[in-house]
């Protein structure tokens, strides 16, 4: 099948372009004027017939508008734009090469120097060099920074990493969390905690450090559950909720009901659409959406249709709750490694305790999948979403449960170009068709880890032909996806960003674990087979 080849780069060398025929014999230097000058004169390749003999992947007017356009400012910025624009002979015309060279390459552009304090300004200044995500995201958010992270560790960027785990460790002793994003505005909430995973990505094995890391993910596990000592009548304060058995869980919030500062109007505009409701009720639900990362997705809405219906603080997430376990038993450990045997023994409890929660209420056996649970119905949640997935990458579904998931992902999650969302074509950016890079790494990830390794590869080879397929067609990679038509992503508050910090992470981690997975290459060998007939 061409999917197979695409991903290998065979199309991205093969590619045919409706240049007319002029076009097709003028010489390089005519069609790319400008642009070929500033490559030969700047030596971004040794041998100056490497450019003159490059295949555009696109059309030619289009690059020279784009090349126009973006100005590229220097010469490490020349080279990403030749390398995306390009088919470059004994550069980037090696298949997963073309893809893998132009993340390299990418990682410069998205990296930023120590921060300096500025009066009246909101950025949250950072000690160490960090990665923003690219586009409107232009400071270092917390989950997008795990997701970049694995690409970081598998293209030789571990001090990058290291001074990463730096600032969020200094954040959370600061802060006493690590917010969404490093903006005073985002002080009211953080995002899904990822920083326990964060902590497996370092190499630094100083003791001292570790300690210091620990104490900080203590402190992180202290903010999600400090609600329970403020439990009310409804059974709930802040980010904690009692179960109706009385196990304490955790859900989405914002510390502030009001519009949010980034998306103030948008805000205002969402409340005045349900006046049966209170405004401030209405921006804490948003704001706990913004929370949840998901924002924002119908798993959150009473009516699919309706924004103004949010209801996220009602819901109980089957995803942030994975995570707490995931942290959990990560804090057991390191504090077995520490010593600490009463620690230990403490997070032990906990993490066990979270784990026969997880079983009780939100494994729904009847429809195949893991659900959210809603705090108001007193039952799981209609809303069938990628967060299933979640239990899987955590550890904690039995195989039976991972074998009756893959079933149902299959049926209703699985598209052309990797893993939907959800099924609900709903205008919100976290519904169908879309596809973003972090659900499908928490899939393949989470299928692997259960056994249910052949749809894992199945997921991961349509999720690289949609990335390689719009990075061939934009020479962009992109913040989201629509994995139905394998085009780029839309909806949301927001057009589609570009840069794009998680995606390339993911884009790098896959294909680096792609290549080396015996079933995925097994896979390989029979769709080569089938195209060879």
């Amino acid at each position: 099948m061409q999917i197979w080849r695409s991903i290998l780069g065979a199309a991205l060398v093969l590619v045919t372009l409706s240049a007319g025929p002029l076009n097709a014999q003028e010489a390089p230097a005519t069609i790319y004027g400008e642009l070929l000058q500033q490559v030969q004169t700047g030596r971004i390749f040794p041998d100056s017939k490497t450019f003159a003999d490059a295949v555009p992947q696109r059309e030619p007017s289009a690059i020279m508008a784009d090349y126009r356009r973006t100005a590229p400012a220097n010469r490490a910025a020349l080279e990403v734009f030749v390398l995306a624009n390009f088919v470059v002979p004994g550069v980037n015309d090696r298949g997963t090469d073309i893809l893998r060279r132009h993340i390299r390459n990418l990682w410069p552009m998205l990296v930023r120097e120590p921060d300096v304090p500025t009066t009246g300004g909101s950025l949250l200044p950072m000690t160490e060099r960090y990665v923003v995500p690219g586009g409107r995201f232009r400071e270092m958010y917390y989950w997008d920074s795990y997701f970049t992270m694995l690409g970081l560790a598998v293209d030789g960027q571990q001090q990058l990493i290291e001074s990463l785990l730096d600032n969020f460790t200094f954040t959370i002793e600061r802060f006493g969390h690590i917010p969404n994003g490093m903006r005073t505005y985002y002080l009211g909430r953080s995002q899904p905690p990822f920083f326990a995973l964060m902590l497996d990505l370092s190499d630094n094995d100083d003791r001292a450090l570790a300690a210091r890391r620990l104490a900080a993910l203590r402190k992180e596990h202290a903010y999600w559950m400090a609600g329970a000592t403020c439990l009310d009548a409804t059974g709930a304060c802040a980010r904690v909720v009692r179960m109706p058995g009385g196990a304490l869980l955790n859900r989405y919030w914002d510390d502030h009901p009001l519009p949010r500062d980034e998306s103030y109007l948008e805000d205002l505009t969402t409340a005045r659409q349900d006046p049966s409701r209170s405004a401030t009720v209405i921006y804490r639900h948003l704001r706990a959406g913004a929370e949840s990362g998901w924002d924002y997705s119908s798993r959150w809405l009473a009516d699919p249709r309706r924004l103004s219906s949010i209801r996220t603080t009602d819901i109980v997430p089957v995803d942030l709750n994975s995570l707490m376990l995931i942290m959990e038993e990560e804090i057991a450990e390191r504090c077995a490694a520490q010593d600490d045997q009463a620690c230990a023994a403490a997070y032990t409890d906990m993490a066990g305790e979270r784990r026969e929660a997880l079983q009780h209420y939100f494994w729904m056996a009847e429809e195949d999948r893991f659900a959210d649970w809603d705090r108001v119905s007193r039952a799981p949640t209609p809303r069938v979403s990628a967060a299933m997935l979640f239990p899987l990458f955590a550890g904690a579904a039995t195989k039976d449960q991972a074998a009756a998931v893959a079933q149902t992902v299959t049926r209703s999650l699985l598209a052309p170009g990797g893993l939907r969302t959800t099924p609900l074509h709903t205008g919100e950016q976290w519904d169908a068709p879309n596809g973003w890079a972090p659900l499908q790494w928490i899939a393949i990830a989470g299928l692997e880890r259960s056994g249910q390794e052949e749809l894992a590869c199945e997921i991961s080879r349509r999720w690289l032909e949609t990335v390689s397929r719009a990075f061939t067609e934009t020479g962009k990679m992109l913040e989201k996806y629509n994995v139905e038509e394998r085009t780029p992503g839309g909806g949301g508050e927001y057009p589609t960003q570009d840069g794009f910090g998680w995606t390339n992470g993911v884009t790098s981690a896959l294909l680096e674990r792609y290549a080396g997975n015996p079933v995925c290459e097994m896979q390989r060998q029979a769709i080569s087979l089938q195209d060879a007939r």
